[in-house]
C-alpha cells in the first residue's frame, strides 16, 4: 500500500520590500489614519499591518481646521483636517522607542517651504523611523500641498532635495492625483533624491452641502476625496508612475494608495506597479481588522492564480 503524502504546498509569500525595508505583507497604514500615538500604532500592528505611517507633523504645533473636518459620503469620505498636529518636537517625544513596534514605522512631515520640510524632518528623525514620507499634495490646506504650488516638478525636486540633504533614511514623496502628468512629478522626486513614491493623496477637493443650513458640511467648505471614488484614479496614477520611472531606468518602489479596501483592490494596485499598498479610508469602512482581512484575501487570490510570491506580480499588467 502506498504511503499517504502529507507534504503541503508551500504557503504564498506575501512579503514586500521597500528600499531594503522588509514587510511581512504589503499593507501600510496610510498617514493621517490612527497614526497619532504609539498606542494606536500598536493596535494596528495587532490587526496585521505590514508597516505604519504616522500622521504628518509640522515644525510647530498646528490646530488645523475647525470641526467638522471629516464626513462620510456614498463614494468614500471627504476630509479637511488641516494638518492638526502637536509639532515635530512633541511628536518626537511621543514616538520615542518607535523601533520597539514589531513592524517598520515611517515618519511623515510637511511644511510651507523647503526649509520647513527639512527642519521638521531633522526633529522627527531623532526617533528611529525606518523611512520618511513627504506629502506635496494636500488639496485643502492653504500654504501647503497643491494650494502652495508644491505639485510642480520644480517644487517637487527642490523640496525633496532639501529633505534628502538632512536624512540618511529612505524618502518617499507623496504625490497628488490632480496633475496631468504624474510620471513627470515622480521623476522630479527621484531627481531630488527620493528613494520611492507614494501615490496618491486624496483628490479634488470636493464639497458636500447641508441643504437645511444652506452651507457646506465641512467647516473649511471643501476637502479631499478618498475611498472607493479615488481607487480607479489612483490605479491609473500608479500605472503611469511605474511606466515613466521604468522607462527612465529607475527601479524605485511605489506605495499605491487610494481606495484599497479588499484583496482584489490590492492585487490590482500591485499589478499596476505598486510594491505595497496604503490603506486609509477602509479602516473606517471595515474596521482596523482590514489589514489582516486584505492579507487573507490576497493569499486566497494567490492560491487561486497559483502565485507563489506576491512581489512577482508588481507591474505584471505592463507585461
Amino acid at each position: 500500500m502506498k504511503e499517504k503524502n502529507n507534504t503541503q504546498a508551500p504557503e504564498t509569500d506575501l512579503g514586500a520590500d521597500l528600499c531594503g525595508i522588509k514587510l511581512k505583507n504589503p499593507t501600510v497604514l496610510a498617514s493621517g489614519v490612527l497614526g497619532i500615538s504609539k498606542d494606536l500604532l500598536a493596535r494596528v500592528v495587532e490587526a496585521g499591518a505590514g508597516a505604519l505611517t504616522i500622521k504628518s507633523v509640522t515644525t510647530s504645533r498646528r490646530e488645523g481646521h475647525d470641526n467638522p473636518t471629516v464626513i462620510a459620503c456614498e463614494a468614500g469620505m471627504l476630509n479637511a483636517v488641516g494638518y492638526s498636529n502637536p509639532g515635530a518636537k512633541a511628536a518626537a517625544e511621543e514616538f520615542s522607542n518607535v523601533e520597539l513596534l514589531q513592524v517598520p514605522v515611517f515618519a511623515s512631515v510637511v511644511g510651507r517651504v523647503p526649509e520647513e520640510f527639512a527642519a521638521a524632518a531633522q526633529h522627527i528623525m531623532k526617533c528611529r523611523f525606518r523611512a520618511i514620507e513627504i506629502p506635496l499634495s494636500c488639496p485643502h490646506t492653504p500654504g501647503y500641498g497643491t494650494l502652495a504650488g508644491h505639485g510642480s516638478p520644480e517644487a517637487t525636486e527642490r523640496i525633496t532635495r532639501a529633505v534628502c540633504d538632512v536624512t540618511d533614511r529612505p524618502v518617499f514623496v507623496k504625490l497628488s492625483p490632480n496633475v496631468p502628468a504624474i510620471g513627470e512629478l515622480a521623476l522630479a522626486a527621484l531627481e531630488g533624491g527620493a528613494s520611492g513614491i507614494t501615490a496618491v493623496n486624496s483628490m479634488g477637493p470636493g464639497m458636500l452641502i447641508d441643504i437645511e443650513a444652506r452651507r457646506p458640511v465641512l467647516s473649511f467648505g471643501f476637502g479631499g476625496v478618498s475611498g472607493p471614488a479615488l481607487r480607479a484614479v489612483a490605479l491609473r496614477c500608479v500605472y503611469d508612475i511605474y511606466k515613466a520611472t521604468r522607462d527612465a531606468g529607475h527601479e524605485a518602489p511605489i506605495i499605491g494608495t487610494g481606495g484599497i479596501s479588499c484583496g482584489e483592490d490590492a492585487m490590482q494596485m500591485i499589478m499596476a506597479g505598486a510594491s505595497a499598498v496604503g490603506v486609509g479610508t477602509a479602516v473606517y469602512q471595515r474596521g482596523v481588522e482590514v489589514f489582516g482581512l486584505i492579507s487573507r484575501e490576497l493569499r486566497e487570490i494567490c492560491l487561486r492564480l497559483d502565485i507563489k510570491k506576491l512581489k512577482d506580480m508588481t507591474g505584471a499588467v505592463h507585461g
